[in-house]
């Protein structure tokens, strides 16, 4: 549903903590719910489709071709969800310091986008295939936030150099990361969903 806030999305009530899901590209607001449901049933769900059309399929900010982005876009559209997050939290009463943002390839990437750019809303995330978006312009400190990277082996769109650059980075700014490389490509696998779900427990006991 689409209520007063900028962003089509879907909010599915639970309890102790609250997973942000960002789909990828050509994803929509419920195309993650049967993942977060299985990474932790009880938590709530606020579930977002992203603004950027590219060829139809919806995206969370533009690139001019595969692997190369528009920093520009990363800019303002990471501004726009992160305000979209606040009027979330109001509006559904959830707790930002118990939010773990969940996203896949294009959502993953703009999820690090949050850390580099508004690093005070996001305290813990599962990145799916992700890739390192862009500089941030002020160094972000990152110290006490908690990342969960999981990278295919033969992801023919990311590569080792570039999922690793992204893991340095957040180390560098002081996040605690985990980098788990999973035997895959692109796409998700059900381990990947185990040991987000198992991450998510550690994080949550």
């Amino acid at each position: 549903m689409k209520k007063d806030t900028d962003f089509v999305h879907v909010f599915v009530p639970g309890n102790e903590i609250t997973l942000l899901l960002l789909h990828g590209t050509g994803g929509d607001e419920s195309s993650l719910l049967s993942i977060g449901h299985e990474l932790h049933p009880q938590a709530a769900l606020l579930s977002v489709r992203g603004n950027v059309l590219e060829s139809g399929m919806p995206r969370f900010f533009r690139r001019f071709s595969e692997g190369v982005f528009d920093e520009e876009d990363i800019r303002f559209r990471t501004k726009e969800l992160g305000d979209f997050i606040k009027a979330a939290s109001k509006e559904y009463n959830f707790d930002t310091k118990k939010l773990v943002a969940v996203g896949v390839s294009n959502g993953a990437n703009i999820a690090a986008g949050i850390f580099f750019l508004e690093p005070d809303l996001l305290e813990r995330a599962v990145l799916f295939r992700a890739m390192y978006p862009l500089d941030p312009i002020r160094k972000p400190d990152l110290s006490g936030k908690s990342i969960l990277m999981a990278q295919g082996t033969h992801d023919h769109m990311i590569s080792k150099e570039h999922a690793m650059k992204l893991a340095a980075v957040f180390k560098e700014y002081g996040a605690d990361v985990d980098l788990r490389w999973i035997d895959s490509g692109h796409s998700l696998t059900q381990e990947d969903i185990s040991h987000a779900k198992k991450w998510i427990s550690k994080e949550f006991p």
